[in-house]
Formats: C-alpha cells, structure tokens, sequence
C-alpha cells in the first residue's frame, strides 16, 4: 500500500518517548508498504537524521516548526477567542497545510491507500484526505494528560488555569478528532477508556508502545556502588514535578538507610530548580542531555520513575525492561503497561513506601536479580514491535483508496 505517515516530531533518532513511539511504527510499516512522511522539524534536527529516515522512506518532507512565548500568547488568544483547545492551536501551521495541499494535488490521480496520523496533533492535517483511509493513532488520552498535569501544578503558577481550562477543551476535541477517522488506535485499555469518555469510538484497537529487543539489548550491569538513575526529557512538565517529589520527599529517606547510595538525573534542558541541587549534594548529579546513557546504565542498581502525573505509555519503562534494570515507579509511571509489582517491577505511591522499595531493590541482591530477569521477559514478549504491531495489518486491510 501507499502510505502517508504524518508526524509531529521527527521520528529519528528515537531518543524520547514520542520519537520511538513513531520510529518503530515507521519501521514496521516500511517492511511492507511505500511510506511517504511528513513531519515537522526543529532547528536540532540534523540532515543525517532525515538521511536515514530516506533510508526506510519512498520520499520524506519536512516542514520547519519553531515556537515562541510571543506566538504561543497569540494562540492562547485564539484559543480564547474560538474556544479551540490551545495545544492543539500552537501546532496550527500554514506551511504544513499547504505542503499537504501540494503533495494531495501531486497524488490526485493515485491517493494514498492510508494516511496515518500519529498523535492528536497531527489529527487536523489527516481530515482532508477524504479519498484515502485515515487513521489516527494516538499516543495518549491528552486530556487526561493535561487535566493531571493543572492537578500537581501550584496554585501559584498561571499555567496551572490554562491547564484548567485547556483539559476541558481537549476532552471534547479528541472526542470529536477520534468520530472523523475511519481508525483510531490508543496505546493500553486506560487511554482507550479515557478516550471514549471524551466520546470517541468504541472500536478503537489498542496498540502498545514498541520497542526493537534486539537494540535495546540486555545490560551486564556492575555497579560501583549503590546508584539509583533517572531517565527523562527534564524539561518536561510531569518529569520536572516527578523528580522534585522524589529529590523532596524520598530521597532523604533513602539516603539515611543507605548513606553511600549516589543519584544520576539523566535528561535534556534540566530547569534550575532541579540542577542547582547537586552543588549542594554530592551525592546528587545531574547530566543534562547524554547522547549514550548505556555508562550510566551499566554503573547503575536501579531506576525510578517517580511521576504523578501524564498518559499513554513510558517508553522509559519499556526500555529499561529490556536492557534488565529494574525499577521502582508509580501506579502513574507504569501504567498501561503489563507489569506485575513484585515481579518485573516494584510500585509505591507515596513517599515512605517509594523509599521502603527503593531501598529493598538497592539492598536485595536476589530481588534486584528477580526483577531484572523477569524484566527482560516481559519486554521480548510483549513489546517487541514485530510482534506488538501486528494489529496495523488487519486494521490496513481495507485501504484501499475509494
């Protein structure tokens, strides 16, 4: 089949939770069909990336994106003025629409089978192509995403109303987005949920966040020392309040049962708030962006992914499964993924229990090893893209342009 796969980000190189999302879909579909993408691109974004993505292409487009404070205050505006949800206006763009516009006129006489839309973003751009399949594949409920976010936003913070306001709106948008698609897929039976509480069809079919086992290969870990990772964009809304709980109220719990326990916060654009602690606390540091966490890794006990807010699926988890590090997270942090607390995983909610597991997975040798075995089996079995995206077949198979 011929397919346009539209993208909000340029799925390459898969270094975040929404690039490997897309890339290993991208690489699936690649197998057996001429991908045709189309993807907004940021200023970071380097020809050898594009060059590689023409690797598994027919032809790849792109279209430059860039945001501002100036411009996001002019669609807060418009948002206000027209009741649109003000996500989804920031990603408004003219240059994407008429380079769509272009490439509907170029195929006219031979329309895409399928036009694939990933993320809600990108909903808006998949509408016109009436004569091809259109299918929406989400990457999470974003209103619940949001709506989580302005509950563990301060009081203080005027982000925190335009959360208020913006979850309603995207509530009822992504309720409507999901009506006007021949297909709509979510990543777990939560979000799937959530969705058709906003409205959404009801035969959306679910398909999980996958990873390639072979590349996320298992880690021998030797660490030096008791040392606990985090892994994560930090300039992130929910990381940034995930990693302030733990540095607030865990990790001084930890600390005082395991005195020589050490911290690594891995992630691009880490704010002050956060990368300021580790003057402060030797035992604390904080790298900023790393290209290969693999040393950090493999020098690691653990990892926590400590959020309390967000949606959809972390690839984080998924990762870390694979490569056989075992975690401790939150019912937040894993869910929608097939893990077991005790198993492949440890789950704590609040503070105290966080640490107790914490310190149980740097202390007990035969739990850390249970864990990371466990892991890894779950990963190969469950979230290996030649097997997680199976579904796409069946839901192609009607295609066929009309």
């Amino acid at each position: 089949m011929r397919v346009l796969l539209l993208t909000q980000v340029l799925p390459y190189p898969p270094d975040s939770g929404p690039k490997v999302k897309t890339y290993y879909v991208l690489k699936y579909l690649a197998r057996q069909h001429r991908v045709t993408l189309v993807s907004f691109v940021r200023d970071t974004d380097k020809p050898e990336y594009i060059r590689h993505l023409e690797s598994l292409c027919e032809k790849v487009i792109t279209v430059p994106i860039t945001r501002s404070p100036v411009r996001d205050l002019a669609f807060l505006g418009k948002s206000l003025l027209t009741s649109q949800p003000w996500m989804m206006l920031r990603d408004e763009r003219a240059e994407m629409q008429a380079a769509l516009a272009e490439l509907a006129a170029l195929t006219k006489d031979e329309p895409f089978d399928v036009v694939h839309a990933d993320q809600t973003n990108m909903g808006q751009y998949a509408l016109p192509f009436t004569r091809s399949r259109r299918v929406l594949d989400l990457h999470n409920a974003l209103w619940v995403l949001y709506k989580r976010l302005a509950e563990t936003t301060a009081y203080t913070s005027p982000m925190k109303y335009i959360l208020l306001r913006d979850w309603r709106l995207l509530k009822r948008y992504e309720g409507e987005l999901c009506r006007a698609f021949e297909a709509v897929t979510a990543v777990s039976e939560e979000d799937k949920a959530a969705l058709m509480e906003a409205g959404a069809r009801s035969d959306m079919t679910v398909i999980p966040i996958a990873i390639d086992t072979d590349e996320q290969a298992f880690i021998q870990r030797q660490p030096s020392g008791p040392h606990i990772v985090h892994i994560g964009t930090m300039y992130w809304p929910p990381n940034i309040d995930g990693i302030t709980w733990f540095l607030d109220e865990i990790y001084p719990r930890v600390k005082a049962q395991v005195p020589d326990v050490r911290c690594t916060l891995i992630g691009a654009r880490p704010p002050a708030s956060i990368s300021d602690r580790a003057k402060t606390d030797p035992s604390l540091t904080v790298t900023g962006y790393v290209a290969d966490p693999l040393p950090y890794l493999r020098d690691s006990s653990m990892m926590v992914v400590p959020l309390r807010s967000g949606g959809g699926m972390r690839v984080k988890i998924l990762n870390a499964l694979s490569q056989g590090i075992p975690m401790v997270s939150t019912t937040v942090g894993c869910e929608g993924i097939a893990v077991t607390h005790g198993e492949d995983i440890l789950v704590a909610d609040d503070p105290a229990a966080f640490a107790d597991a914490t310190v149980r997975v740097l202390k007990d040798a035969a739990l850390n090893q249970h864990v990371t075995t466990r892991g890894r089996q779950t990963a190969e079995q469950k979230y290996d893209y030649r097997q997680a995206c199976k579904p796409l077949d069946a839901l192609y198979a009607g295609g066929a342009a009309r």
